[in-house]
């Protein structure tokens, strides 16, 4: 087990997105997932029913905790529910000695449409939080939303991700998948450079928990020590495999394969 990583995000019940995501896919790549929970949500591969903010400053003391007692090689933050929680974990992680790397997934909607995040949330989330970021990955429809403007193509995500960058983050990851085409291209980004990853569409329903997946994966790389890249295209090739040999569970929209083995996650060299 090697890489410490401390997650926060939501509760999903039906394991396939969320913080139960998030530790499975830490785990499955050898690294040590603690988390802190930011709300609870009643949903299924269908849907969110219902979701129950947890208290801010109960947010903040799970992750004061951890830091102070286990600590931590890398922070990835997934669903924060309203102003007051992105506020309460960037007080916490501004603190943090040595400041930690951060992977920030922008979680403003679920994959079947509820919104989840207030809408307040929105610009507490860019001012506060995405400047901290060492990596922001967002998709499409989470790029528009920061940025107030529809993306169409590869060249609008490559100016939309540049603009991203001048949010204040590090390094953007903007995942391409919701463009049409027989390719599913993603685009990192960050100021001396990009890498364009291109792969063909697995054609499938079960997307639940995709963008949950990635952002762990990518957090654990860089725990474990990975270079930006390296770590973004391990992360890919795990989550396609997780996708590929998807169990088909559920009624609607059904969760990947968290039980991708370390060796099948390895990008070609």
């Amino acid at each position: 087990m090697k890489g410490r990583v401390l997650l926060a995000g939501g509760s999903d019940p039906s394991g396939g997105a969320g913080i139960q995501a998030d530790i499975k896919t830490v785990t499955a790549l050898g690294g040590y997932a603690a988390a802190a929970v930011t709300a609870l949500t009643a949903q299924d591969t269908c849907g969110v029913r219902r979701i129950v903010e947890l208290e801010p400053d109960f947010v903040a003391l799970q992750l004061q905790l951890v830091l102070d007692d286990i600590g931590a090689d890398c922070v990835k933050c997934g669903m924060l529910p309203s102003a007051g929680v992105i506020e309460a974990v960037a007080s916490v992680l501004e603190k943090a000695e040595p400041r930690l790397p951060l992977v920030l997934d922008p979680v403003l909607r679920a994959t079947s449409g509820e919104a989840l995040a207030d809408p307040e949330a929105l610009e507490t989330l860019a001012g506060r939080m995405v400047p901290l970021a060492s990596v922001l990955t967002p998709n499409l429809d989470e790029a528009a939303r920061l940025l107030g403007r529809e993306l169409r193509d590869l060249d609008g995500m490559r100016s939309a991700a540049r603009d991203l960058l001048g949010l204040g983050c590090s390094a953007v990851l903007l995942k391409g998948g919701h463009l049409e085409g027989d390719a599913v291209c993603d685009l990192l980004v960050w100021e001396a450079g990009e890498q364009l990853f291109s792969d063909p569409r697995i054609h499938t329903r079960s997307t639940h928990g995709t963008g949950c997946t990635l952002a762990s994966a990518i957090a654990c790389g860089l725990a474990q020590g990975l270079e930006l890249v390296a770590s973004a295209a391990r992360a890919r090739t795990y989550l396609r495999e997780a996708i590929r040999r998807a169990p088909g569970y559920g009624r609607g929209r059904g969760p990947v394969d968290h039980t991708v083995s370390l060796a099948a996650s390895r990008p070609a060299c």
